[in-house]
């Protein structure tokens, strides 16, 4: 690790520290979703529904391949973090190293499983006759590209957890930028519709991924993708899958939910699933910038748990500070021009009022979801496994009940406002993991203190 990485890490006021982790974090996440909306974008100037509606219903197939490299990402990172926290810097070599190859085995494995059932698949997504052509074409490009994919998702976990904030964030804006150029070229100059989208997205991973391994091969002074530092040790497997696992279920659970959901929404018609497309994207982005302030100070938190947990709890207090003003902005602004903003990605008066209406309803939990990113950031960070493990099933317990009941009873509109519902379960569960975990913790805050 650089000096100026122990710097961040040790030294640098909190707010300070929580800036130079999180700004690119969350300037990279929110370059994701621009990405992602301008996707829907691009395919809506068709003016095909079909092919909105087949990006809808692929999002729980890229959930659970993002879950995979998240898997091993998140739970290298936080190893990582922690390891050089306790300066023990050999064995961030042979963690990374395991990282980087598992990553790539494990999109072989999916690629091979996937492709022979394809069809079955698609089925399983939700897709009708009207849309099956096309969300077969997405799947089909993904699982091809899912080794890449996978990889890439670790890769930037894995950078961020030294501390090189900065290089991660450049990976992902490089994707998205890649990305966008080839949606462009495909949509407008070869118009190769949906696969030419599946296949930016796929392309523009292998550059980011080639870009972060360029970095962890000859740049980091402790990351490596040499395979003679390969070494797949009972401690570094349990301390990757006692965080990895409940990261890959959480995300698993969310693109189970995105599946379950639309498969409730389908009974309310082909725009209802749309509408729910161009909204959840559109609220990505709020979500995915509080997501990324609390993505981004894990590999501090993670330091400092085992290095000084003083400036653990000071990081913890400020970033919910931050999480309130944030949620309070996008809120305000959201509310004011949501017709506007749904317009954007179509015509369809009816279409408009059905997006608008659910980016009224799924925002009023924005802060909530915020906070559970923070709650489930400690627990990765601290290596509380159960509770990271509670956390990644709580939503998904909660929600699948409660949208069945909500939909006998209130029907399209209890469909929507069961997410919210799930979302305040999981904050309330988490708060009280959290209030669990900082009693153990206070006897050593308070000899600090002293």
């Amino acid at each position: 690790m650089d000096a100026e990485n122990l710097y961040y890490f040790e030294k640098a006021p909190v707010t300070k520290a929580v800036a130079h982790f999180a700004i690119p974090m969350m300037l990279g996440t929110s370059m994701n979703v621009i990405y992602s909306i301008l996707n829907a974008y691009f395919l809506g100037t068709l003016h095909n529904t079909a092919m909105l509606t087949a990006l809808a219903l692929t999002l729980p197939l890229f959930a659970i391949i993002m879950a995979l490299g998240n898997l091993i990402g998140m739970g290298s990172g936080t190893f990582i973090s922690r390891l050089l926290g306790e300066k023990k810097y050999e064995d961030v070599k042979h963690v990374s190293s395991f990282a980087f190859y598992s990553s790539l085995v494990l999109g072989l494995m999916v690629m091979t499983v996937g492709l022979p059932l394809i069809d079955p698949i698609v089925d399983g997504l939700g897709a009708t006759s009207e849309s099956f052509r096309f969300t077969k074409e997405y799947v089909t490009i993904m699982l091809m590209g899912s080794p890449f994919v996978i990889l890439f998702f670790t890769q930037e976990n894995i950078v961020r957890s030294e501390g090189a904030a900065i290089t991660s964030m450049i990976g992902m804006i490089l994707s998205v930028i890649v990305n966008i150029i080839l949606d462009a070229f495909v949509i407008f100059v070869f118009h190769w519709g949906v696969i030419g989208v599946a296949s930016a997205t796929v392309i523009s991973n292998i550059v980011a991924s080639v870009f972060y391994a360029f970095h962890m091969g000859y740049k980091s002074q402790f990351l490596t993708i040499s395979v003679k530092w390969f070494k797949a040790t009972k401690d570094i497997l349990s301390n990757v899958l006692k965080i990895g696992v409940p990261v890959f279920i959480m995300s698993t659970f969310l693109g189970a939910m995105s599946l379950i959901f639309n498969h409730f929404l389908v009974e309310y018609g082909d725009q209802a699933v749309a509408a729910y497309g161009i909204s959840s994207r559109l609220l990505q982005f709020p979500e995915f910038i509080l997501m990324g302030l609390c993505e981004g100070i894990v590999p501090l938190i993670a330091f400092s748990f085992t290095a000084n947990k003083l400036r653990m709890k000071n990081t913890i207090g400020f970033t919910i500070k931050a999480i309130v003003a944030l949620a309070a902005v996008f809120g305000v602004i959201v509310y004011l021009i949501s017709d506007h903003l749904i317009g954007l990605f179509t015509n369809d008066p009816q279409l408009i009022e059905m997006g608008s209406y659910i980016l009224h309803v799924t925002f009023l939990s924005l802060f909530i979801t915020g906070m559970t990113s923070l709650f489930t950031g400690i627990f990765q960070s601290t290596a509380q496994g159960t509770a990271a493990f509670i956390m990644s099933i709580i939503q998904g317990i909660t929600l699948i009940p409660v949208l069945f009941i909500a939909n006998q009873m209130f029907g399209f509109h209890g469909v929507i406002w069961s997410l919210v519902v799930a979302d305040a379960v999981t904050f309330l569960v988490g708060a009280v993991m959290l209030f669990v975990l900082r009693n153990k913790l206070q006897p050593e805050l308070d000899s600090l203190v002293q």
